[in-house]
C-alpha cells in the first residue's frame, strides 16, 4: 500500500590558412558525429500526454548537442518508470508500458525510442474518512463532506485543491492555531482502490480587536477612516490584506506592514492589529515630450505633492505647451468620508488655443465633489466658473463669464487598463447655466461618451466609439467657443484637423461649431505578430445646427499597432473621402498620418 500526500562560437580573428581549414574540418566531422533521436509515445493524448513528455527525460533531452549512445541506452532503460510516475496523479497505478529503442545501421541515422503505453483503468476512492474537530466542528464554514467522494477516480489535483480549500477556510474563519492531524491518500494495489484520511482541528476562533498605527505623518483619526470593518469581527486575513491595499493605493506610504499581535491577546481571542507605516517621498515631478497629429509637438512638467498635512491632502500641477494648443492645471483634493473613494476637488486651470476653429483664452474654476457608487460609478457633482475671451471666426468673437453647475457619471472596465482585450469606458453628464447669474446666456447641455472593446477568435479586436451631445439654448451665437460642439481630429474624425468639423459660415467656410454632436467609429484590428497588429477603420458624423447647413463626414483607413508598455503606440492613414464634396471613384483622395499614443481606455 503506498502512501501519497500529492554559445556563441569563436571569432578567430587571424591565423594561418591550414589551421583555418583544420577547425572547419574538425567541426564538420564534429557536427556529423551528433547523434539524432526521435521518440514516440502512442496511447495517450491531452494532459495525460502533456505531463508524460515534460517528465520523461529522453524526450527533453533528445535534441541535446552532446548526446552520446550510452547517454541515451541509460535514458531509456529510466524511461518505463519515468511515464508511470508521470500518470500516478491521474489515478492511474496499473500502466503498462513496452519500450523498444531502434539503433540505426548507418552511424549517422536516426535512433528510435518508442513507448507504447497502456494507461489500465484509473483507482478510484473506496473510502473517505473526514472531520472537522474542535470548537469550529458545526461551524458552517466547513463543509459537511469531503470534496472527494466514494467512487470518483483518485485525481491528486482534486485533493490537493481540496485541502487547500480546507485550510482557507479555515484561515478566513479566524481559526489561525487550527491543525491537520491527518491528511494522506493510501492506494491499495491489491484491491485497487484509494482511501482518503482527513481531519482537521480547528483550534480557538479568533477576532480582529483594535488598530492601531505606528507612523509619523498623517492624524490617528484620518488613518482610521482607512479601516473598513469593526472591532470584534471574525479574524480574516482578507480584510488585513485589504486595509493594506487601501493604504499603499494612496501613495501616503512607500511601505505598509500589518502585524497581527496574537502573542498579546492573552487569555482572550481579541487579536489587536498594528499598522507600521513608511512615509513616501512628499514631492515627484516629470518632465516629457511627445508629439500627435492634433497639436503637433508639446512639451509637459507635472508636479505631484502626495501629501500637503497631516489630513492627507495632495495636488497635481501640470504645464502642457504646443504651438496650437497650451494648457495649465491645478488639481487640490481633499479626502473625505471614505479616502478612497470620495474627495473634494478645487482645480483652477488657464487654456491658450491657437486653432482655426478656437482662438483665445478659456480660465476656469471648478469645485466639486467626487464620490464612487457601491456600483463603481464615478460620480462628480460641483460648479465651474468660467471666463472666456474667444475667436471663432471673423465675426464671431466675444468675451464670457458663467457659472455652471454639474453633475457627471463615469465608469471603466477593462481585463488590461494598458492593453485592454475586452472593456469599455462610459462618461455621461450634464451642465448648464442661467442668464444673470453671472452668466452671458441660459442653456442646458448633455453629453455621452462611450467606447467598447471586444476580443475575439484569439487574434482579433472589435473596438467601437460613440459621441452624443445636445445643447439647449436660443441661438448658438450665445455660446462660448468652449460650449460650442466640434469635431474632428486623432480621437474623433480622423482625417480632418483637430475640432475642425462643425456647421460653418455660409460665406467664408469659418467652422464655428454647433449645439448638437453626433460621432462614430468602427475598426476592426487583427494581431500579426507579437505586440504587432493591423487594423481598418471608418469614423463618420459631424456637429450639427439647426440654424446652419448641416454636412455629413465621414473617413476610412487603415493602420498598424504596436502595444507598448505604456499603452498602444497608433499609426493610421485616415482617408476623409467625404472632404470637399468627394466622392469615391474620383481619385486618390485628400489623406491624413495619425499618430497617437496611450492606453486603449
Amino acid at each position: 500500500m503506498q502512501s501519497i500526500d500529492a554559445a556563441r562560437p569563436p571569432i578567430v580573428r587571424s591565423g594561418a590558412g591550414a589551421w583555418l581549414m583544420l577547425l572547419a574540418l574538425m567541426l564538420a566531422a564534429g557536427n556529423a558525429l551528433a547523434m539524432r533521436l526521435d521518440v514516440k509515445v502512442t496511447g495517450l493524448a491531452g494532459e495525460q500526454e502533456t505531463n508524460v513528455l515534460a517528465l520523461l527525460s529522453i524526450h527533453q533531452e533528445r535534441a541535446e548537442a552532446d548526446l552520446t549512445p550510452a547517454r541515451v541506452e541509460a535514458l531509456h532503460r529510466l524511461a518505463p518508470d519515468q511515464i508511470r510516475d508521470a500518470l500516478a496523479p491521474f489515478g492511474l497505478y496499473q500502466v503498462e508500458v513496452t519500450d523498444r529503442l531502434e539503433v540505426p545501421p548507418d552511424p549517422n541515422g536516426t535512433w528510435v525510442a518508442t513507448y507504447a503505453v497502456v494507461p489500465g483503468p484509473a483507482v478510484k476512492i473506496g473510502r473517505v474518512e473526514y472531520a472537522v474537530t474542535g470548537e469550529g466542528a458545526d461551524d458552517p464554514t466547513f463543509p459537511k463532506t469531503f470534496p472527494m467522494q466514494v467512487g470518483d477516480v483518485l485525481l491528486h489535483a482534486k485533493y490537493e485543491a481540496a485541502k487547500s480549500d480546507l485550510r482557507s477556510r479555515a484561515s478566513s474563519g479566524g481559526y489561525l492555531d487550527y491543525n491537520l492531524l491527518r491528511h494522506r491518500v493510501l492506494v491499495d494495489l491489491v484491491a485497487y482502490e484509494a482511501i482518503v484520511e482527513f481531519e482537521l482541528e480547528t483550534g480557538p476562533r479568533y477576532y480582529l480587536g483594535k488598530v492601531s498605527f505606528k507612523q509619523d505623518l498623517l492624524n490617528d483619526k484620518f488613518l482610521r477612516s482607512f479601516v473598513n470593518f469593526e472591532p470584534g469581527v471574525v479574524y480574516d486575513p482578507n480584510l488585513l490584506l485589504a486595509l493594506q491595499g487601501r493604504l499603499l493605493g494612496t501613495e501616503y506610504f512607500s511601505d505598509v506592514e500589518i502585524v497581527p499581535r496574537k502573542d498579546a491577546t492573552g487569555d482572550d481571542t481579541l487579536v489587536p492589529i498594528e499598522v507600521v507605516a513608511t512615509r513616501n517621498k512628499r514631492d515627484k515631478y516629470r518632465i516629457g515630450a511627445g508629439f500627435t497629429t492634433d497639436t503637433g509637438p508639446r512639451v509637459s512638467a507635472d508636479w505631484r505633492r502626495r501629501y500637503v498635512n497631516q489630513w492627507g491632502h495632495n495636488f497635481r500641477t501640470e504645464l502642457q505647451l504646443s504651438p496650437v494648443l497650451s494648457q495649465w492645471s491645478f488639481d487640490y483634493r481633499i479626502p473625505i468620508q471614505d479616502p478612497t473613494r470620495d474627495y473634494i476637488i478645487i482645480k483652477p486651470q488657464s487654456t491658450w488655443s491657437n486653432i482655426n476653429t478656437q482662438k483665445g483664452w478659456l480660465n476656469s474654476v471648478q469645485v466639486a465633489h467626487s464620490t464612487l457608487t457601491p456600483s463603481n460609478w464615478r460620480r462628480t457633482v460641483g460648479i465651474d466658473y468660467t471666463y472666456e475671451d474667444y475667436e471663432i471666426s471673423d465675426i464671431q468673437t466675444g468675451i464670457s463669464s458663467e457659472l455652471a453647475p454639474n453633475i457627471s457619471w463615469s465608469k471603466t472596465v477593462a481585463d488590461d487598463p494598458i492593453n485592454t482585450k475586452r472593456g469599455y469606458r462610459i462618461r455621461y453628464g450634464v451642465l448648464g447655466a442661467v442668464e444673470g447669474l453671472i452668466s452671458n446666456a441660459s442653456y442646458l447641455s448633455a453629453a455621452l461618451q462611450l467606447k467598447w472593446i471586444h476580443g475575439f477568435a484569439d487574434k482579433y479586436r472589435f473596438i467601437t466609439r460613440v459621441d452624443l451631445g445636445a445643447t439647449l439654448a436660443e441661438d448658438l451665437t450665445e455660446l462660448p467657443a468652449s460650449r460650442r460642439f466640434f469635431t474632428g481630429g486623432d480621437n474623433t474624425i480622423r482625417g480632418w484637423g483637430y475640432n475642425s468639423l462643425g456647421p460653418t459660415e455660409p460665406f467664408n467656410d469659418d467652422t464655428v461649431g454647433g449645439r448638437y454632436l453626433g460621432v462614430g467609429s468602427l475598426e476592426l484590428e487583427r494581431t500579426i505578430r507579437g505586440p504587432w497588429s493591423a487594423a481598418v477603420f471608418t469614423d463618420f458624423g459631424n456637429a450639427f445646427d439647426p440654424d446652419y447647413e448641416n454636412k455629413f463626414q465621414q473617413s476610412v483607413g487603415f493602420g498598424v499597432r504596436w502595444a507598448s508598455p505604456i499603452g498602444q503606440v497608433r499609426v493610421d492613414l485616415a482617408l476623409p473621402y467625404t472632404q470637399n464634396d468627394y466622392e469615391i471613384g474620383d481619385g486618390w483622395p485628400p489623406a491624413r498620418l495619425v499618430f497617437v499614443i496611450g492606453p486603449d481606455l
